[in-house]
This record gives structure tokens, C-alpha cells and sequence, in this order.
């Protein structure tokens, strides 16, 4: 952790790390692959989401699987080479950077993705262990509930307490907390209808919502 008095003399990195990131993650991989392998514009189609979930409406599979490749790994990516160049302070910044890049893209006007490959990529890159962990939980949850959105929710959750408990770094676990807050947001309409019983199962045909 830097000294408080240095933050000041800090503040330029820490804003080029923030935007370093932004820029990773605001790369919007589920409209570039499917602009590549030439569908239609993903963004009017089911919820109109850039994510992964709304890719494998369209049927492909593998645009899907390419696009919650890419999402965790632009996340992954910008929390790795700034830590490696720059240290634990700029990669949490960069974390951020490259979540909120993701969730709000200047390029799509603000209107991302939701957040859970981009969460789950930072985690990777900050501690495997609990993205073993995250999917762990993730895996029960589906199981019990066949929910897909309140398992990704319920893990998120867990995280911040797991990287507490286990590592006891308080920077990481407030970086997480807050990366859980802004996920839970993004899935306020999924929340919604879970409490309504109207949310997809996992297994089921969903109509197209947002």
C-alpha cells in the first residue's frame, strides 16, 4: 500500500491505469465475433446485451463460448500487465477500470455487458483460489436452484468474505465487494424475476429479456 502522501504524487498513474483498463474492457467481444462470423448485430437480439448469455441466443454456441473467453480474459489481462509493471496498488485500479469498461463501453454508449466473465477473469488473475471457489459455489447454486444468474450472483457475493478469511487482504476484498455491488446492479431486472418466478432455468428455452 502506498503512503497517503504519496497518492497525491501517484494520482497520474493511477488514472492511466484506470483508463488502461477501462480500455481492455470496454472491448466489446460478443458484437465484434458476432459481426465477425457474420449474424446479425447481437444487440437486437434477445435482451440486446453484448454478453455471453445473449450471444448463445442466437444459437452459436461457439461465438458464446468465444465471447465469455474474451470478457474474462480482457479482465485478466489488465489486472496481470499492471501488476507486473506497476504492482498490486495499479492492478486493483486497473480492475476496476476494465469492469466498468466492460459494464459501460463509451464506444456502445454506456450499454454493456453484465459483468460475471469480466468478474470472474479479475478474480483469476488476483487469486485462483477463490475463482475455484467462486465456481464451486456457482456450481451448487445452479444445481439447487437452475438458476444461471443467481448462482453468478450468490458466488460474487462470496467472494469479498473468501478473500477475507483467506488472505486477509482488506484492498482486495474492498475491490471485490464493490465489483459485487456494481454486478448486482447490472442483474437488478434478473433479481426481479427471480422474486416473480419469471427467470429462465437453466435447461429451458427463455424469451427474450433484458
Amino acid at each position: 500500500m502506498l503512503h497517503p502522501i504519496n497518492w497525491w504524487l501517484a494520482l497520474p498513474y493511477f488514472a492511466a491505469a484506470f483508463a488502461f483498463g477501462y480500455l481492455l474492457g470496454s472491448i466489446p467481444f460478443g458484437l465484434l465475433v458476432t459481426r465477425l462470423a457474420g449474424t446479425q448485430d447481437i444487440r437486437t437480439v434477445g435482451s440486446g446485451n453484448i454478453g455471453a448469455t445473449n450471444v448463445l441466443r442466437t444459437g452459436r454456441k461457439g461465438l458464446a463460448a468465444a465471447t465469455l473467453i474474451g470478457d474474462a480474459l480482457k479482465g485478466t489481462a489488465a489486472v496481470w500487465l499492471t501488476y507486473h509493471f506497476f504492482g498490486q496498488d495499479m492492478a486493483v485500479v486497473a480492475a476496476l477500470g476494465a469492469f466498468i469498461g466492460h459494464l459501460f463501453p463509451v464506444w456502445l454508449k454506456f450499454k454493456g455487458g453484465k459483468g460475471v466473465a469480466t468478474f470472474i477473469g479479475i478474480l483469476v488473475a488476483m487469486s485462483w483460489q477463490v475463482a475455484l471457489a467462486f465456481g464451486a459455489i456457482w456450481i451448487v447454486v445452479a444445481y439447487l436452484t437452475r438458476y444461471s444468474s443467481l448462482s453468478g450472483l450468490v458466488a460474487s457475493a462470496a467472494v469479498p468474505v473468501i478473500i477475507w478469511w483467506l488472505d486477509r487482504d482488506i484492498q482486495v476484498a474492498q475491490l471485490f465487494l464493490l465489483l459485487a455491488v456494481l454486478l448486482w446492479f447490472t442483474h437488478r431486472a434478473n433479481i426481479m424475476r427471480i422474486v416473480h418466478g419469471t427467470e429462465s432455468r437453466i435447461g429451458e428455452s427463455s424469451a427474450p429479456k433484458a
